[in-house]
Order: structure tokens, then sequence, then C-alpha cells
């Protein structure tokens, strides 16, 4: 009679929110995949020999001129869909982490995984000396140890959301004083190389790093989608999830696994893109009016702040268009700023 009564709340806030949530979730889907493709084609049609929209749309539909359609799918349209797929990736993974710890501030670059990619990304440049795919495999490596790191150490018992983040902050703090002595350890053309990758850039971006980032999306995506009906149900609390059957250590675990590989995916793309993780799923929760992780939704509005940061990025400048990484840090913190000051107001900071 214990376990049946959160099994019972459970269920019915679970058929709640199904009632409540498809169609507006549907509507706010359908508005971000017209503001993605909308940005893919301002985005495409951005740069030193400006290209109009319609003139990107017959391009790319294969009616364009030589020229651009040279520009358009050699040099402009791999750029994008990297922009695309990380931001997707980066904005699914925080969905997961902020469902999983159960807190609004833990995405990955927050709790120490993207930190952890970085540092073997950095030791691969600097050290070693690897090329593009060595510091794009020792990046996803350094991310996986780094999970397991963290997921060790914060595990008595079972894994709490507070406990995650908080090892995850000193975890991370440490990465980034090894990343730190590393680079005063290099050499400077080592320094400037892990310099621009730090920041996190789609400069030179090719079809090289388009097709292994779609195709690891094309498998952890679903996995996501399979997962997300026990992760909506965790968050209502273990008791309830484990009354209503389902094995709360094993959901938290397989989704920070995949929430990690879609995090060092994205990382080994472009390098350590900061806060899209963090502000994508509350912007998308926010829209939804969902009370579940919304992972897919997720995804959408982490590639539409992608390609958007990326467009402001190539025009805010354009003598000197900045790294990507450099406009969503600047957007992301005032969005963090703003997130703290709301849960000040609430009383729960």
């Amino acid at each position: 009679m214990i376990a049946t009564a959160p099994a019972q709340r459970g269920a019915a806030a679970l058929a709640a929110v199904r009632r409540a949530a498809p169609r507006r979730t549907l509507g706010v889907c359908g508005g971000l995949t017209l503001a993605v493709l909308a940005l893919l084609v301002v985005a495409v049609g951005t740069g030193d020999y400006p290209i109009a929209p319609l003139d990107v749309v017959k391009a790319l539909v294969g009616q364009g001129d030589s020229a651009t359609s040279f520009v358009v799918e050699t040099l402009r349209l791999p750029r994008a869909l990297t922009a695309l797929l990380a931001g997707a990736a980066l904005g699914a993974a925080g969905a997961i982490f902020q469902s999983v710890s159960r807190n609004p501030l833990g995405s990955p670059d927050i709790i120490g995984f993207t930190a952890g990619s970085s540092a073997a990304a950095v030791f691969e440049i600097t050290v070693i000396g690897g090329g593009t795919v060595a510091v794009a495999a020792g990046s996803m490596i350094g991310g996986l140890l780094t999970a397991l790191a963290v997921y060790g150490l914060a595990f008595r018992d079972g894994v709490q959301g507070y406990r995650l983040v908080l090892v995850g902050i000193g975890i991370s703090a440490m990465l980034e004083a090894l990343v730190n002595y590393l680079l005063t350890r290099a050499k400077i053309e080592d320094v400037q190389a892990a310099s621009v990758w730090l920041t996190g850039s789609l400069n030179g971006r090719g079809w090289e790093h388009v097709w292994p980032t779609l195709a690891a999306l094309g498998v952890l995506l679903p996995a996501c989608a399979l997962l997300q009906r026990d992760l909506k149900m965790v968050e209502m609390g273990d008791d309830t999830a484990k009354a209503l059957g389902v094995s709360v250590e094993r959901s938290r675990l397989s989704n920070i696994v995949v929430g990690v590989l879609l995090t060092a995916v994205a990382t080994a793309a472009c390098g350590p893109v900061a806060f899209v993780a963090l502000t994508a799923p509350q912007i998308a929760r926010r829209l939804t009016g969902a009370t579940g992780p919304g992972v897919m939704t997720a995804a959408m509005m982490g590639a539409a702040l992608m390609l958007a940061s990326d467009v402001l990025a190539q025009r805010l400048f354009p003598s000197t268009p900045l790294p990507v990484g450099v406009v969503t840090g600047a957007l992301g913190g005032l969005y963090l700023i703003w997130l703290l000051a709301l849960e000040a107001r609430r009383g729960r900071a």
C-alpha cells in the first residue's frame, strides 16, 4: 500500500502532462524547425561574398550557378551544418543532465564533462602533437573518463543531483588548472592552436566534420528518445519512479552515458562551446510549458541558438569574425545572471 500511493500520484501526473503538453510542444517544435531552416539559409548566405536567401535555396536544390553552388556547398554549408548538429547535441545533453540532477545549472559545461574533453584535447595538442582526428578522439575519451570519475565520486547509495553538481564543479576546477599548466609549458604555436580550440570555433569546418557528427547523432538521439520515458519518471522522485517499476540508477547511468557522448561529439566537432547546453533546455521548457526533460525540443533549440550565434559571430565585426564560443559565452553569461536572479526572487538561491 505504501508503494501504491506514489505510483498512483506519479501515474496521474504523467497522464496529465501527456494530455496537456503534446499540442503546444508540437507547435513549438514546428516553429523551431522553421527557425532552424531560416537560420541555416542566413548562415550560408553570410560572408565576404554575400548570397541572397533565394539564391542560397536555389543552390541547395541544385539550381544555382556554378560559383554560387561552390561557395554554398563546399565552403559554407559544412560550417552551418556543423553548427546545427553540434548545437542539437549540446541542447539534448543539457536537457539530460538538468533532468538527472534536477537542477537548472546541471549542464555539462558546469559539472565538468566539457572540461574533461578540453583537458584531453589540450594534452593531445600540446604534449602528443596529434592531428584533427587525434584531438577529436582525445576529446571524446577525456569526456568519458571525467564522467566516470564524477559519477563514481558522487555515488553514495545512489546519485543525488546536488552531489553530482558539486563534485562536477570540483573536478572542473581541477581540470581547468591542468589546462592552464599545460598551456604554460607548451610551445607558442601549440598554445595558439589550443587557445583557438578552447574558445569554440566553427572556422575551417568541412564535410569531414559533418559526417562523423551526423552519424553519431543518428545513433544517440534515438537513444535519447528511448530513455526519455524513464527519465520523466525519475524527475518525479526516486521513490515514485521505483514504484512505477523504473530502475532508477540504471536509468540515471544510461542517460549520463548518452549525455556525455553527445557532449563529447559536439566538443570534438567545434571545441567547448559554452552555455548552449545550459540555456537551450531552459528556454525550450519555458516555451513548451513541459515538466519533463523535453530532450528533442531542447536539441532543436540548441541548433537554433548555435546557428544564430554563428550568424552574429560573422556579422558583428565583419573584418574580424568572432569565434562562435565568444558569442555563446556572452549571451549565456547574461542568461545565467537572469536565471540566478529569478531563482533568488523565488527564494531558491
